[in-house]
């Protein structure tokens, strides 16, 4: 007798996740990722959304810990990073495990797909984006950020721009965040403004569509700030 079917199909997804992990070493799935004839990588994604885990508590917290027994990183965007990030890091390990080096890792040398080898060059060369914990994980397995000629002004500029930027893009993850929790929905209007507890209006249709348009701009943390919100195209 099958008491609770929701329990019941997460189950079936939870061993296929187990499946997934043992060929892959990631929980950090695609989303049209299968294993077991299970779609993982969806249902992954599905439950890395808001509430995505169920709305009772004991529940939700049993779920995230069967989870992290598999994979403790299943769900990069609490760490600050997106699931691509998870899984070409995952790949990187992999290569370096079954003996190659970093100096052989060029773009175009791939894992499961992804072309490790370009992402490995555009951490290097887009280091100071990384948050610490990214930098870390990177360093112990040898990666060291590029040199850079020092150039004082330019440097000092570029660090005013990007901390006005950052503060913009802050307010309208702040902006999303209040609207998600008020209305239970991501899609926004073009011409919505919300106001935020402090008065500040932000154009957060203009907001969400312009990120949108230039995600391919966007930091690790910015990606994965916009995803934990339930984006996929962040992820």
């Amino acid at each position: 007798m099958i008491w609770d079917t929701a329990d019941t199909a997460f189950a079936e997804n939870l061993a296929a996740a187990r499946a997934y992990y043992a060929e892959a070493g990631t929980l950090a799935a695609p989303r049209h990722a299968t294993a077991l004839d299970k779609p993982v990588g969806q249902w992954l994604t599905n439950l890395r959304r808001p509430g995505g885990l169920g709305k009772d508590p004991k529940r939700t917290a049993r779920r995230a810990e069967q989870l992290a027994a598999i994979d403790p990183d299943w769900n990069p965007g609490g760490l600050g990073w997106t699931v691509d990030w998870q899984r070409h890091y995952t790949g990187l390990r992999v290569l370096l495990a079954a003996g190659g080096t970093l100096d052989e890792i060029l773009p175009g040398v791939t894992y499961r797909g992804d072309d490790i080898g370009r992402w490995l060059a555009r951490q290097v060369r887009d280091w100071t984006r990384l948050n610490t914990e990214q930098q870390h994980r990177l360093g112990e397995v040898g990666v060291k950020p590029a040199v850079r000629p020092q150039k004082t002004a330019a440097r000092v500029s570029a660090k005013a721009g990007a901390a006005k930027g950052s503060d913009a893009f802050q307010r309208g993850v702040a902006a999303l965040a209040q609207y998600i929790q008020r209305e239970e929905k991501t899609v926004v209007g073009r011409g919505h403004v919300e106001e935020l507890p402090d008065g500040t209006p932000v154009r957060l249709g203009v907001f969400l569509s312009n990120h949108k348009s230039r995600r391919d701009r966007l930091t690790e943390q910015q990606l994965a700030a916009l995803a934990a919100l339930g984006y996929d195209w962040a992820s």
